[in-house]
């Protein structure tokens, strides 16, 4: 089972790591580049605005009923295209969603894939 981490952390934390990231790279040393199976949030509030009810929803229908496009994703959660659009666009954006372009027809669709089938959280005290 793949796992993505939600990790929440203090800024002062995240301002270091970018710190020493940034020497790195300034100095010519080579950065070893991790892969996206972890999201980073400065607090817990954050963390809870970016994975809302509806993009937990549109995840887990992505998941489980293998959409053949997002307008057909939209007609399965019964929301707006648009407001659908933009939620996978941002999860996207954070590495939780791929979207492949497959022909259909005389077109190519936006077909969403889930990359991950659990999410944990991870807070730093």
């Amino acid at each position: 089972m793949k796992t993505v981490t939600f990790s929440i952390g203090p800024l002062a934390q995240l301002a270091d790591d970018f710190s020493r990231t940034f020497d790195a790279v300034r100095t010519g040393r080579r950065i070893a580049q991790k892969p996206r199976d972890e999201v980073g949030f400065t607090s817990i509030e954050a963390a809870r605005n970016f994975l809302t009810r509806e993009r937990l929803a549109l995840m887990r229908t992505i998941r489980t009923r293998h959409p053949g496009s997002l307008y057909e994703l939209a007609k399965m959660v019964k929301r707006d295209f648009k407001n659908v659009q933009e939620d996978v666009r941002i999860l996207k954006r954070h590495g939780l969603v791929r979207i492949a372009k497959e022909p259909r027809g005389k077109r190519r669709v936006k077909v969403p894939h889930v990359l991950f089938e659990e999410i944990a959280l991870r807070i730093a005290i």
